[in-house]
């Protein structure tokens, strides 16, 4: 896997990385992680920037290292100031699902008038989309729209990083989000994607988040193949 040689220290990329598959039931709670030789292999680079992003992991309580018996994860869900509550994708792995994400486009894009991309960002944006494979099956098409101040992504640059890890290497910190559900018929190539047929409804879900000052930072809008998986949220009180 190809990083980014440029912005963050490979070391981040690589926890951001790792973080990502813990997350998302790739290393599930109680399995060891790939080797220290073996990610060395992956990622192309030296033992000491792989030993420093497991470090971090292990500070952040995801990872334990055992002498002789490998890293054990050993912690799946995260923390985030935004939500008191488990993100669904978390749900779903600690239920023994797997969650696979994968970069399908990144380009700036001129916005129609009358759209809401248009009328949050202007002319121009970044348009990033992305499908998240439920145990390997197409099952969330994302379309993100973000202000054009972040300057031109390439797929090559995400790998498995996660939208807000973008946003973070902006040092862009968000401070309040905005969701809104409804039943609707995606268009036609996000329902092949989804293994669906055109012109039936899905759950639609629209995502706007803002910063500590108020502005719309990101656009997000993303179709749920309900026939999967109900879409969950767990409380806690």
């Amino acid at each position: 896997m190809s990083l980014s040689r440029k912005d963050r220290p490979l070391y981040l990329q690589i926890k951001n990385i790792i973080k990502d598959r813990i997350l998302y039931g790739v290393y599930p709670l109680g399995t060891n992680i790939p080797s220290e030789p073996q990610l060395e292999k992956e990622f192309g680079v030296s033992k000491i920037t792989v030993r420093g992003a497991i470090q971090e992991l292990v500070q952040e309580g995801y990872l334990e290292k055992g002498s002789g018996k490998g890293t054990k994860v050993i912690r799946i869900t995260s923390t985030s100031k935004l939500s008191r509550w488990k993100r669904f994708t978390e749900i779903l792995v600690e239920e023994g699902h797997q969650i696979k994400k994968q970069w399908l486009n990144a380009e700036m894009v001129r916005n129609e008038a009358g759209t809401e991309p248009y009328s949050l960002f202007g002319e121009n944006c970044l348009k990033l989309e992305r499908v998240y494979l439920l145990d390997d099956v197409p099952y969330i098409y994302y379309t993100h729209y973000l202000m054009n101040s972040i300057g031109d992504v390439k797929l090559s640059d995400l790998n498995d990083q996660s939208l807000y890890g973008l946003l973070e290497e902006q040092d862009i910190s968000l401070d309040k989000l905005r969701d809104e559900f409804d039943v609707a018929a995606p268009p036609e190539h996000i329902a092949s994607m989804l293994q669906m047929s055109a012109g039936k409804p899905v759950l639609k879900r629209a995502r706007y988040s803002y910063d500590e000052q108020g502005n719309i930072r990101e656009f997000s809008i993303g179709y749920y193949n309900t026939e999967l998986q109900n879409y969950v949220v767990n409380y806690e009180m």
